[in-house]
Protein backbone atom coordinates (compact mmCIF):
# COMPACT_ATOMS: atom_id res chain seq x y z
CA UNK A 1 0.00 0.00 0.00
CA UNK A 2 1.17 3.66 -0.88
CA UNK A 3 1.67 6.04 2.21
CA UNK A 4 -1.01 8.10 2.23
CA UNK A 5 -3.59 4.75 1.62
CA UNK A 6 -2.16 3.25 4.67
CA UNK A 7 -2.58 6.35 6.81
CA UNK A 8 -5.70 7.06 5.74
CA UNK A 9 -6.89 3.48 6.14
CA UNK A 10 -5.35 3.90 10.27
CA UNK A 11 -7.46 7.26 10.33
CA UNK A 12 -10.63 5.32 8.99
CA UNK A 13 -10.34 2.69 11.58
CA UNK A 14 -10.53 4.88 14.47
CA UNK A 15 -14.04 5.42 14.86
CA UNK A 16 -14.04 9.02 15.71
CA UNK A 17 -18.06 10.03 15.37
CA UNK A 18 -18.22 13.49 16.42
CA UNK A 19 -17.31 15.09 18.52
CA UNK A 20 -15.01 11.95 19.79
CA UNK A 21 -11.54 12.42 17.77
CA UNK A 22 -10.90 8.65 18.25
CA UNK A 23 -7.04 9.82 19.23
CA UNK A 24 -6.39 10.62 15.31
CA UNK A 25 -4.84 13.75 16.35
CA UNK A 26 -2.71 11.95 19.28
CA UNK A 27 -1.35 9.75 16.51
CA UNK A 28 -0.94 12.62 13.95
CA UNK A 29 0.76 15.05 16.40
CA UNK A 30 3.33 12.53 17.49
CA UNK A 31 4.16 11.96 13.70
CA UNK A 32 4.62 15.58 13.18
CA UNK A 33 6.91 16.16 16.47
CA UNK A 34 8.98 13.84 15.02
CA UNK A 35 8.97 15.45 11.94
CA UNK A 36 9.96 19.28 13.60
CA UNK A 37 6.93 20.29 13.73
CA UNK A 38 6.05 22.20 16.63
CA UNK A 39 2.04 20.78 18.29
CA UNK A 40 -0.03 22.09 20.31
CA UNK A 41 -3.15 20.27 21.70
CA UNK A 42 -6.13 22.73 22.57
CA UNK A 43 -8.63 20.89 23.97
CA UNK A 44 -12.35 23.08 24.74
CA UNK A 45 -14.58 20.93 25.96
CA UNK A 46 -15.22 18.05 24.81
CA UNK A 47 -13.50 18.70 21.61
CA UNK A 48 -10.15 18.01 20.37
CA UNK A 49 -8.14 20.81 18.40
CA UNK A 50 -4.96 20.04 16.72
CA UNK A 51 -2.19 23.01 15.95
CA UNK A 52 0.78 21.90 13.84
CA UNK A 53 3.69 24.50 12.72
CA UNK A 54 7.26 24.37 11.13
CA UNK A 55 9.02 27.62 10.42
CA UNK A 56 9.07 31.39 11.89
CA UNK A 57 9.25 34.33 9.69
CA UNK A 58 7.39 35.17 6.75
CA UNK A 59 3.56 34.28 5.87
CA UNK A 60 1.52 30.91 6.99
CA UNK A 61 0.23 28.76 4.83
CA UNK A 62 -2.47 26.55 7.06
CA UNK A 63 -3.95 23.15 6.02
CA UNK A 64 -7.51 23.03 7.60
CA UNK A 65 -9.11 20.16 8.48
CA UNK A 66 -11.37 17.64 10.66
CA UNK A 67 -10.52 14.47 12.12
CA UNK A 68 -14.35 13.81 13.10
CA UNK A 69 -17.06 12.00 11.44
CA UNK A 70 -21.15 11.83 11.14
CA UNK A 71 -22.19 8.83 12.79
CA UNK A 72 -22.44 5.83 10.25
CA UNK A 73 -26.33 4.87 10.10
CA UNK A 74 -26.94 1.05 10.21
CA UNK A 75 -23.92 -0.72 9.64
CA UNK A 76 -26.06 -3.53 8.02
CA UNK A 77 -27.12 -1.27 5.00
CA UNK A 78 -22.94 -0.81 4.21
CA UNK A 79 -21.11 -3.39 1.90
CA UNK A 80 -18.43 -3.64 4.67
CA UNK A 81 -18.07 -2.75 8.36
CA UNK A 82 -17.28 1.17 7.79
CA UNK A 83 -14.47 1.68 10.08
CA UNK A 84 -13.18 -1.65 8.97
CA UNK A 85 -11.72 0.58 5.81
CA UNK A 86 -11.88 -2.15 2.57
CA UNK A 87 -10.40 -1.78 -0.82
CA UNK A 88 -12.90 -3.23 -3.73
CA UNK A 89 -12.08 -2.48 -7.26
CA UNK A 90 -9.96 0.23 -6.68
CA UNK A 91 -12.54 2.34 -4.61
CA UNK A 92 -11.17 2.91 -0.40
CA UNK A 93 -14.40 1.86 1.47
CA UNK A 94 -14.98 3.50 4.80
CA UNK A 95 -16.83 6.17 7.21
CA UNK A 96 -14.55 9.43 6.64
CA UNK A 97 -12.38 8.14 3.31
CA UNK A 98 -13.81 11.37 1.42
CA UNK A 99 -14.77 13.58 4.56
CA UNK A 100 -12.01 14.25 5.58
CA UNK A 101 -9.85 11.75 6.44
CA UNK A 102 -8.29 10.96 3.40
CA UNK A 103 -7.62 14.54 2.58
CA UNK A 104 -6.01 14.75 6.19
CA UNK A 105 -3.70 11.82 5.50
CA UNK A 106 -2.53 13.78 1.86
CA UNK A 107 -2.53 16.73 4.27
CA UNK A 108 0.23 15.06 6.85
CA UNK A 109 2.49 13.44 4.00
CA UNK A 110 2.54 17.02 2.08
CA UNK A 111 3.75 18.75 4.94
CA UNK A 112 6.31 16.03 5.73
CA UNK A 113 7.74 16.34 2.19
CA UNK A 114 7.63 19.65 2.22
CA UNK A 115 9.84 20.10 5.37
CA UNK A 116 12.10 17.56 4.50
CA UNK A 117 13.24 18.94 0.81
CA UNK A 118 13.06 22.50 2.63
CA UNK A 119 14.00 22.27 6.07
CA UNK A 120 14.92 26.18 6.23
CA UNK A 121 11.84 26.95 3.98
CA UNK A 122 10.35 30.67 4.12
CA UNK A 123 7.54 30.89 6.01
CA UNK A 124 5.05 28.86 8.26
CA UNK A 125 3.68 25.85 6.96
CA UNK A 126 0.80 24.85 9.43
CA UNK A 127 -1.69 22.14 10.14
CA UNK A 128 -4.93 22.69 12.38
CA UNK A 129 -7.24 19.84 13.20
CA UNK A 130 -9.99 19.87 14.82
CA UNK A 131 -12.79 16.88 15.87
CA UNK A 132 -16.22 19.14 15.53
CA UNK A 133 -16.72 20.09 12.26
CA UNK A 134 -19.84 17.66 11.61
CA UNK A 135 -21.07 18.55 15.02
CA UNK A 136 -22.25 21.69 16.76
CA UNK A 137 -18.91 23.71 16.06
CA UNK A 138 -18.60 25.85 18.68
CA UNK A 139 -14.88 24.31 20.52
CA UNK A 140 -13.87 23.75 17.00
CA UNK A 141 -12.34 25.97 14.93
CA UNK A 142 -14.64 28.80 16.00
CA UNK A 143 -13.02 28.40 19.43
CA UNK A 144 -9.56 28.01 18.32
CA UNK A 145 -10.02 31.31 15.93
CA UNK A 146 -10.97 33.28 18.57
CA UNK A 147 -7.58 32.15 20.79
CA UNK A 148 -5.64 32.78 17.51
CA UNK A 149 -7.14 36.38 17.59
CA UNK A 150 -6.51 37.13 21.00
CA UNK A 151 -2.76 36.05 20.70
CA UNK A 152 -2.47 37.72 17.31
CA UNK A 153 -2.06 35.16 15.35
CA UNK A 154 -1.03 35.81 11.47
CA UNK A 155 -2.68 33.71 9.11
CA UNK A 156 -2.27 34.32 5.38
CA UNK A 157 -3.72 31.56 2.91
CA UNK A 158 -5.71 28.70 3.75
CA UNK A 159 -6.48 25.64 2.37
CA UNK A 160 -9.44 23.74 3.38
CA UNK A 161 -9.47 19.68 2.37
CA UNK A 162 -13.63 19.45 2.43
CA UNK A 163 -14.34 16.98 -0.84
CA UNK A 164 -15.14 19.63 -3.41
CA UNK A 165 -14.64 18.01 -6.21
CA UNK A 166 -17.94 16.82 -8.30
CA UNK A 167 -16.98 14.28 -10.89
CA UNK A 168 -13.26 13.95 -11.21
CA UNK A 169 -10.29 15.12 -8.84
CA UNK A 170 -9.53 18.82 -9.54
CA UNK A 171 -12.46 19.61 -11.04
CA UNK A 172 -13.88 22.55 -8.61
CA UNK A 173 -12.25 25.03 -6.74
CA UNK A 174 -13.93 26.52 -3.75
CA UNK A 175 -13.26 30.53 -3.70
CA UNK A 176 -15.86 31.04 -0.86
CA UNK A 177 -19.26 30.06 0.76
CA UNK A 178 -21.98 31.58 2.07
CA UNK A 179 -23.03 32.05 5.69
CA UNK A 180 -25.74 30.68 7.74
CA UNK A 181 -27.83 31.84 10.04
CA UNK A 182 -30.63 29.47 11.64
CA UNK A 183 -33.68 30.85 13.66
CA UNK A 184 -36.32 29.35 15.94
CA UNK A 185 -39.45 30.94 15.90
CA UNK A 186 -41.97 30.62 18.68
CA UNK A 187 -45.68 32.43 17.70
CA UNK A 188 -47.99 32.25 20.43
CA UNK A 189 -51.31 32.25 20.50
CA UNK A 190 -54.29 31.41 22.73
CA UNK A 191 -55.31 27.47 22.69
CA UNK A 192 -58.94 27.20 22.30
CA UNK A 193 -62.19 24.36 20.88
CA UNK A 194 -62.05 25.04 16.80
CA UNK A 195 -66.35 25.38 17.38
CA UNK A 196 -65.30 29.07 19.26
CA UNK A 197 -62.38 30.66 17.12
CA UNK A 198 -63.55 34.05 18.61
CA UNK A 199 -62.54 32.73 22.10
CA UNK A 200 -59.11 31.61 20.81
CA UNK A 201 -56.01 33.12 18.51
CA UNK A 202 -54.82 30.76 16.43
CA UNK A 203 -50.68 31.19 15.94
CA UNK A 204 -50.87 29.40 12.34
CA UNK A 205 -53.11 30.85 11.06
CA UNK A 206 -51.38 34.84 12.37
CA UNK A 207 -48.06 33.49 11.33
CA UNK A 208 -49.00 32.31 7.64
CA UNK A 209 -48.96 35.39 5.71
CA UNK A 210 -45.16 36.93 7.58
CA UNK A 211 -43.79 33.39 6.75
CA UNK A 212 -45.24 33.48 3.08
CA UNK A 213 -43.45 37.20 2.96
CA UNK A 214 -40.35 35.47 4.07
CA UNK A 215 -40.39 32.51 2.19
CA UNK A 216 -40.98 34.68 -1.25
CA UNK A 217 -38.63 37.21 -0.38
CA UNK A 218 -35.90 38.12 -3.09
CA UNK A 219 -33.16 38.90 -0.57
CA UNK A 220 -30.57 40.19 -3.39
CA UNK A 221 -29.62 39.05 -6.76
CA UNK A 222 -26.30 37.63 -6.18
CA UNK A 223 -23.06 38.71 -5.30
CA UNK A 224 -19.70 38.26 -7.37
CA UNK A 225 -19.90 34.31 -8.33
CA UNK A 226 -22.56 33.82 -5.30
CA UNK A 227 -25.82 32.84 -5.74
CA UNK A 228 -28.79 35.00 -4.72
CA UNK A 229 -29.77 34.39 -0.71
CA UNK A 230 -32.13 31.90 0.24
CA UNK A 231 -34.47 31.50 3.01
CA UNK A 232 -35.64 27.72 3.97
CA UNK A 233 -39.05 26.86 6.42
CA UNK A 234 -37.33 23.25 7.70
CA UNK A 235 -40.15 22.39 10.06
CA UNK A 236 -43.06 23.48 11.35
CA UNK A 237 -44.64 22.44 14.62
CA UNK A 238 -48.45 23.30 16.23
CA UNK A 239 -50.93 21.61 17.72
CA UNK A 240 -51.80 19.00 20.73
CA UNK A 241 -52.54 16.08 18.30
CA UNK A 242 -56.32 16.37 18.24
CA UNK A 243 -57.81 18.10 15.62
CA UNK A 244 -60.57 20.26 17.53
CA UNK A 245 -57.97 22.33 19.30
CA UNK A 246 -56.44 25.70 18.07
CA UNK A 247 -53.30 25.37 19.33
CA UNK A 248 -51.65 27.84 21.69
CA UNK A 249 -48.37 27.85 19.92
CA UNK A 250 -46.53 27.33 16.66
CA UNK A 251 -42.56 26.18 16.46
CA UNK A 252 -41.26 27.46 13.02
CA UNK A 253 -37.46 26.21 12.19
CA UNK A 254 -35.84 28.51 9.17
CA UNK A 255 -32.62 28.71 7.43
CA UNK A 256 -30.93 31.45 5.74
CA UNK A 257 -27.55 31.32 3.65
CA UNK A 258 -26.59 34.30 2.50
CA UNK A 259 -23.62 36.32 0.21
CA UNK A 260 -21.54 38.86 1.51
CA UNK A 261 -24.33 41.90 0.45
CA UNK A 262 -25.50 41.34 4.26
CA UNK A 263 -24.61 40.51 7.42
CA UNK A 264 -26.35 37.93 9.93
CA UNK A 265 -27.47 40.97 12.00
CA UNK A 266 -28.97 43.19 9.61
CA UNK A 267 -30.59 39.69 8.64
CA UNK A 268 -31.88 39.30 11.99
CA UNK A 269 -33.29 42.39 12.01
CA UNK A 270 -35.12 42.10 8.69
CA UNK A 271 -37.05 39.60 9.48
CA UNK A 272 -37.58 40.58 13.07
CA UNK A 273 -39.09 43.49 10.97
CA UNK A 274 -41.59 41.33 8.98
CA UNK A 275 -42.66 39.68 11.94
CA UNK A 276 -43.63 42.60 13.89
CA UNK A 277 -45.35 44.22 11.18
CA UNK A 278 -47.73 41.18 10.96
CA UNK A 279 -48.42 41.43 14.60
CA UNK A 280 -47.20 38.70 16.04
CA UNK A 281 -46.48 37.95 19.03
CA UNK A 282 -43.35 35.94 18.97
CA UNK A 283 -40.07 35.09 20.45
CA UNK A 284 -36.57 34.11 18.15
CA UNK A 285 -33.64 32.37 19.18
CA UNK A 286 -31.18 32.96 16.37
CA UNK A 287 -27.59 30.60 16.05
CA UNK A 288 -24.86 32.17 13.72
CA UNK A 289 -23.82 29.53 12.11
CA UNK A 290 -20.82 31.87 10.43
CA UNK A 291 -20.56 34.66 7.91
CA UNK A 292 -20.00 34.31 4.39
CA UNK A 293 -16.20 34.66 2.70
CA UNK A 294 -15.06 35.48 -0.36
CA UNK A 295 -11.22 34.79 -1.68
CA UNK A 296 -10.80 37.40 -4.58
CA UNK A 297 -8.42 37.05 -7.39
CA UNK A 298 -4.90 36.80 -6.48
CA UNK A 299 -2.05 34.37 -5.59
CA UNK A 300 -3.75 31.92 -3.70
CA UNK A 301 -6.27 31.25 -6.56
CA UNK A 302 -3.66 31.22 -9.34
CA UNK A 303 -1.74 29.00 -7.93
CA UNK A 304 -4.72 26.69 -7.57
CA UNK A 305 -5.94 27.06 -10.93
CA UNK A 306 -2.54 25.95 -12.22
CA UNK A 307 -1.93 22.86 -10.24
CA UNK A 308 -5.78 21.91 -10.60
CA UNK A 309 -5.48 22.15 -14.26
CA UNK A 310 -2.56 20.00 -14.57
CA UNK A 311 -4.35 17.25 -12.35
CA UNK A 312 -7.71 17.55 -14.61
CA UNK A 313 -6.46 18.77 -17.78
CA UNK A 314 -8.86 21.74 -17.97
CA UNK A 315 -9.08 24.45 -15.20
CA UNK A 316 -11.71 24.05 -12.38
CA UNK A 317 -14.84 25.48 -12.18
CA UNK A 318 -14.46 28.18 -8.90
CA UNK A 319 -17.59 28.21 -6.96
CA UNK A 320 -18.74 29.61 -3.62
CA UNK A 321 -21.82 27.38 -3.48
CA UNK A 322 -22.88 23.94 -1.18
CA UNK A 323 -22.71 24.55 2.26
CA UNK A 324 -20.20 25.59 5.13
CA UNK A 325 -17.06 24.81 6.18
CA UNK A 326 -14.43 25.37 8.75
CA UNK A 327 -12.66 28.10 6.55
CA UNK A 328 -15.71 30.15 7.69
CA UNK A 329 -13.89 30.57 11.02
CA UNK A 330 -10.42 31.35 9.55
CA UNK A 331 -11.33 33.81 6.91
CA UNK A 332 -12.43 36.69 9.39
CA UNK A 333 -8.78 36.31 10.83
CA UNK A 334 -7.49 38.03 7.61
CA UNK A 335 -6.47 34.71 5.84
CA UNK A 336 -7.79 33.85 1.76
CA UNK A 337 -9.45 30.82 1.99
CA UNK A 338 -10.12 28.19 -0.63
CA UNK A 339 -11.25 24.69 -0.60
CA UNK A 340 -9.93 21.34 -2.82
CA UNK A 341 -10.27 17.86 -2.20
CA UNK A 342 -11.74 14.42 -3.33
CA UNK A 343 -14.70 13.90 -5.09
CA UNK A 344 -17.90 14.42 -2.97
CA UNK A 345 -20.81 12.00 -4.18
CA UNK A 346 -20.60 9.57 -1.41
CA UNK A 347 -20.09 11.69 1.98
CA UNK A 348 -22.54 11.55 4.41
CA UNK A 349 -23.92 8.44 2.71
CA UNK A 350 -23.88 4.45 2.89
CA UNK A 351 -20.70 3.26 1.73
CA UNK A 352 -18.91 6.63 1.92
CA UNK A 353 -15.27 6.14 -0.79
CA UNK A 354 -12.67 7.56 -2.67
CA UNK A 355 -11.13 6.68 -5.66
CA UNK A 356 -7.49 5.11 -5.02
CA UNK A 357 -5.96 6.56 -7.57
CA UNK A 358 -7.17 10.01 -6.19
CA UNK A 359 -6.47 9.51 -3.01
CA UNK A 360 -3.00 8.67 -4.07
CA UNK A 361 -2.22 11.98 -5.89
CA UNK A 362 -3.64 14.39 -3.29
CA UNK A 363 -0.49 14.67 -1.77
CA UNK A 364 1.47 15.73 -4.64
CA UNK A 365 -1.58 18.38 -5.32
CA UNK A 366 -1.31 19.78 -1.46
CA UNK A 367 2.70 19.91 -1.90
CA UNK A 368 2.11 21.76 -5.01
CA UNK A 369 0.59 24.52 -3.83
CA UNK A 370 2.60 24.87 -0.71
CA UNK A 371 5.58 25.08 -2.77
CA UNK A 372 4.18 27.83 -4.71
CA UNK A 373 2.87 29.67 -2.27
CA UNK A 374 5.91 29.75 -0.05
CA UNK A 375 8.61 29.11 -2.12
CA UNK A 376 7.81 31.53 -5.30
Amino acid sequence: MSEVLDLTRDLIARASVTPDDGDCQAMLGQRLLAAGFRCEHMHYGDVDNLWAVHGSDGPTLVLLGHTDVVPPGPRDAWASDPFLPEIRDGVLYGRGAADMKGSVAAFVIAIERFVAAHPDHPGRVALLLTSDEEGDAIHGVRRVAETFRERGERLDWCITGEPSSMAKLGDLLRVGRRGTLSATLTVRGVQGHVAYPDKARNPIHQAMPALAELAARRWDDGYETFPPTSLQISNIHAGTGANNVIPGELEVLFNLRFNPSWTAERLEQECEAVLRRHGLEFDVRWHRGGEPFYTPEGPLRAAAREVLGQYCGAAPEESTGGGTSDARFIAPLGAQCIEIGPVNASIHKVDEHVSVADLEALPDLYLALIERMLLR
